[in-house]
């Protein structure tokens, strides 16, 4: 395995955080309706960093709830290892709000998928709307991202690898080409 391409480095994640976090403003035409979930572990981190931008631009507090996915994958039974299973953190009714749900990568769609269930078993939001910071193509499911940081393509034999400080100590975006 190895790096094929540096696609995003610190400075190119946060200006593309802050044009989502104006996108976000500018579609829901404000904030008083919005609540922002974060997928784990990744996902996690970029909606609160949204959160905290949306809420100094608009001078007001987002909730922010976070989905760990694990039970509702679909290919948790096909994965050899336990899986480690960490918790859901969604203090706020989701009833008639617009949800914000974000992850770092949208590849196959079936993170989305198991996201949205265990998201619906919390309550009926107005709407969900998907932000990620890489779509990197290669569906399998019929789900398409509302707010994306950058689009790329790739081939089934290379990775995106997000890196943040908060769990890596350092913010980048990696394009890994597996042999």
């Amino acid at each position: 395995m190895r790096v094929k391409e540096k696609i995003m480095d610190e400075n190119d994640i946060e200006r593309t955080l802050n044009r989502l976090a104006h996108e976000i403003i500018e579609r829901n035409k404000g904030t008083k309706n919005i609540a922002i979930v974060g997928i784990r572990t990744r996902g996690e981190f970029l909606a609160k960093r949204l959160a905290e931008k949306i809420s100094k631009i608009e001078k007001t507090q987002i909730p922010v709830g976070v989905l760990d996915i694990t039970f509702y994958r679909d290919d948790v039974r096909l994965k050899l290892r336990q899986p480690e299973v960490k918790t859901t953190e969604i203090n706020f009714t989701i009833d008639d709000k617009d949800i914000i749900l974000v992850d770092d990568v949208l590849f196959t769609g079936r993170t989305v998928r198991a996201a949205l269930d265990e998201l619906i078993d919390f309550g009926r939001p107005k709407t969900v709307q998907l932000v990620v910071l890489i779509d990197r193509g290669n569906r399998e499911l019929p789900i398409q991202p509302d707010f994306v940081g950058k689009k790329i393509k790739t081939n089934l034999n290379e990775e995106v690898k997000v890196s943040l400080r908060e769990v890596d100590g350092e913010d980048s975006v990696l394009l890994i080409e597996h042999d």
